[in-house]
């Protein structure tokens, strides 16, 4: 049976010698091996390496460093979703340059009047708050309407927890929420700012 020639073979070396320098498997015994060139490790020039040399460093927030205010909603009259979705923003804190995701910058909320905010079309009926005591049927539930009458500080909770990560800086972020259902709190060492909420 033939076997095919190996390429230490064709170049007249013997079986288990190594390969000539400047040479390479395969090649002729006349032909030689020529590397180019190696590519320059220098740095680069012209305005593309200014620009790399003058590259700004992204700010990344830590606890040391954030500033947190206190502010203050007043959820009479205001629509229920449009008004969570800003509060959980600032609870977030993406409503500043400095914000980072992984770090707690958002500012302390507190909300009054939640016995007083207001809901569009049929909610009030339609919408069901549901609970589960553990036992075998143990399925409860309320209507919005219910609960505004019985607890309304937690519609306006929920609302807001919807929109926050379920991480532990979500719940982080959430115990910085403070719901009153009258218009009196105790915050008011804290000095709170009013928040403008955007109705529409």
């Amino acid at each position: 049976m033939l076997h095919p020639i190996r390429p230490r073979e064709r170049l007249g070396a013997p079986i288990g010698s190594p390969v000539p320098r400047g040479r390479r498997r395969g090649d002729s015994a006349g032909s030689q091996y020529r590397p180019g060139p190696r590519p320059s490790s220098a740095p680069a020039q012209g305005a593309r390496g200014a620009n790399l040399r003058r590259a700004v460093k992204t700010y990344v927030a830590t606890p040391a460093d954030r500033q947190r205010d206190w502010l203050l909603v007043d959820a009479d009259g205001k629509t229920l979703g449009r008004m969570a979705t800003q509060i959980a923003e600032t609870l977030r804190g993406k409503r500043k340059p400095e914000y980072t995701p992984h770090c707690d910058v958002g500012d302390f909320v507190i909300v009054v009047n939640a016995e007083k905010v207001s809901v569009t079309g049929d909610k009030r009926q339609a919408k069901r708050y549901y609970r589960h005591s553990g036992y075998p049927g143990g399925l409860r539930s309320r209507t919005l309407a219910e609960m505004l009458e019985r607890r309304p500080e937690e519609v306006i909770r929920l609302a807001v927890k919807g929109m926050l990560p379920r991480t532990r800086l979500g719940r982080a972020q959430l115990r910085k929420l403070k719901v009153y259902a009258g218009p009196d709190h105790p915050h008011a060492a804290q000095k709170p700012q009013p928040m403008e909420v955007e109705v529409a």
